[in-house]
């Protein structure tokens, strides 16, 4: 069996964790499998879904490379073929119009509820609505079996099983005639041939109604299912905007990779022994739906963070750069004059978690400063740090070959010609050509800075000294 999966968002906000994560079961389970993966825009809410939101997930969807072989499909324009197969069903049987009031089902629903039972249709019109006619406002509902049980086999919580008689039913087309979410989801699976239904925990009621109502439509194939379980916030609630949980594409604002989400998304409820990282292809090779967790994942921020300063370091850097590149665009730098970007992520890459702070910190490679940190320039730049400075100038302005080794050397040997330790020439030289009191190590960012630049700025930071002023 040829093996296809979807993944089928609403339209109606962004792509979140939690839809991430499903988009990347689903298609690492077609991957794994050779199979196929589908995209689908379930948008027949005109009052929810915005074209923004459509934007957003396929924004997501990109960055995250989660490439897709079929779509995206729209049901909006699928409007005609959910109706189609709606008459069908009236003219069958499998489906009736109820013409019940709203007040009549508000009050059924307060009675039941009163009497402690599970609100629920009563199949008023389920036999005989003779004396209506069919251009008076009505709902189309399933008629679903009344005996017996609908037991599938769920890929990660094993055997489950919903009596007939706990399922009214089901609306399937409103009073304003279109077609509702459960309706389109079988008719659209059915259309695709789609084999494998992975979705989160919170479907799970709806997948007894979809199967009857596949049944009920001549479906030869039934689905596999497989529920994934929720992901809590650190404070074992549900993951909400409170906690965080935004778009997707907000990740990639604050700095992370998309190998270190993913990297990340897959280890929320899915394991392969004590193996922590893993590449797109391990992804690939390795995953399957028997070693989805049944419990619910808690999202942790700090191990995301320790995943993506992992890749900054371990992905190539000339590829590393290609985003960091985004980055550098968003906060204005520069970088016309100055080192390669993938130059920059190597030297950076140890100190810089996010590439965000990485083109936070890159600035001053590529452009001047305007003035000092307040406490770094009151600490190391003194009178007393003066003759240090002048001397390890000239040293640097003379230095035959421009390499770390021997900037290095320089300044060693400015500190040992004035008989004091190396950290009373480097951090005066670092605030003075930096503007900051933290850097890569001191030798290969002046190495990086360049020679012209790396000079005027110690003429500068002398000049700052002998004027006792706080701005260059």
């Amino acid at each position: 069996m040829k093996i296809k999966t979807r993944f089928a968002p609403s339209p109606t906000g962004y792509l979140h964790v939690g839809g991430a994560r499903t988009a990347l079961y689903s298609w690492l389970y077609a991957r794994h499998k050779q199979g196929t993966f589908v995209l689908r825009i379930e948008d027949t809410d005109p009052e929810r879904s915005t074209s923004e939101a459509i934007e957003a997930i396929m924004d997501g969807m990109n960055w995250l490379n989660l490439d897709w072989d079929e779509g995206p499909y729209y049901q909006s324009k699928r409007l005609e073929r959910y109706n189609s197969v709606i008459e069908t069903m009236l003219d069958v049987g499998t489906a009736y119009r109820c013409y019940c009031s709203k007040q009549r089902l508000e009050n059924l629903r307060a009675t039941q509820m009163a009497k402690g039972e599970k609100p629920r249709y009563d199949g008023n019109c389920h036999d005989s609505h003779a004396h209506h006619t069919t251009d008076e406002p009505h709902v189309v509902r399933f008629r679903n079996p009344c005996k017996g049980s609908v037991i599938f086999n769920d890929q990660i919580r094993g055997s489950i099983e919903f009596s007939n008689q706990e399922l009214d039913d089901l609306i399937i087309r409103r009073t304003d005639g279109s077609p509702t979410y459960n309706f389109c989801v079988i008719v659209d699976d059915w259309d695709m041939g789609i084999t494998h239904v992975i979705r989160g925990e919170d479907h799970i009621n709806n997948t007894p109604r979809q199967i009857n109502l596949l049944k009920a439509i001549g479906a030869q194939v039934i689905p596999v299912y497989a529920h994934v379980p929720m992901i809590l916030a650190d404070d074992g609630k549900k993951l909400s905007k409170r906690h965080g949980a935004v778009g997707i594409m907000q990740y990639r604002d604050e700095g992370y990779l998309p190998e270190a989400l993913l990297n990340y998304l897959v280890r929320l409820g899915w394991s392969h022994g004590n193996q922590e990282i893993f590449s797109i292809l391990d992804m690939k090779n390795l995953f399957t739906l028997d070693a989805v967790n049944k419990s619910a994942s808690t999202f942790n921020t700090e191990k995301l963070l320790w995943l993506n300063h992992h890749y900054i370091n371990n992905l190539p850097s000339k590829y590393v750069a290609t985003h960091l590149q985004w980055h550098i665009k968003q906060q204005n730098i520069d970088t016309h004059t100055g080192p390669e970007l993938a130059k920059l992520v190597k030297l950076l890459g140890k100190r810089c978690k996010t590439l965000k702070e990485m083109a936070y910190s890159s600035r001053y490679f590529y452009e001047e400063f305007n003035e000092y940190d307040a406490d770094a320039s009151k600490k190391h730049l003194r009178p007393i740090s003066r003759k240090s400075l002048e001397l390890v100038r000239d040293k640097l302005a003379t230095l035959i070959s421009w390499t770390a080794e021997n900037i290095h050397y320089v300044i060693q040997s400015t500190a040992d010609e004035l008989n004091v330790g190396i950290g009373k020439v480097g951090m005066p030289l670092r605030v003075a050509v930096t503007g900051t009191g933290k850097s890569p190590g001191l030798d290969v960012t002046i190495e990086v800075i360049g020679r012209s630049r790396s000079v005027a700025r110690i003429d500068k930071a002398l000049a700052f000294i002998a004027k006792g002023e706080t701005h260059v």
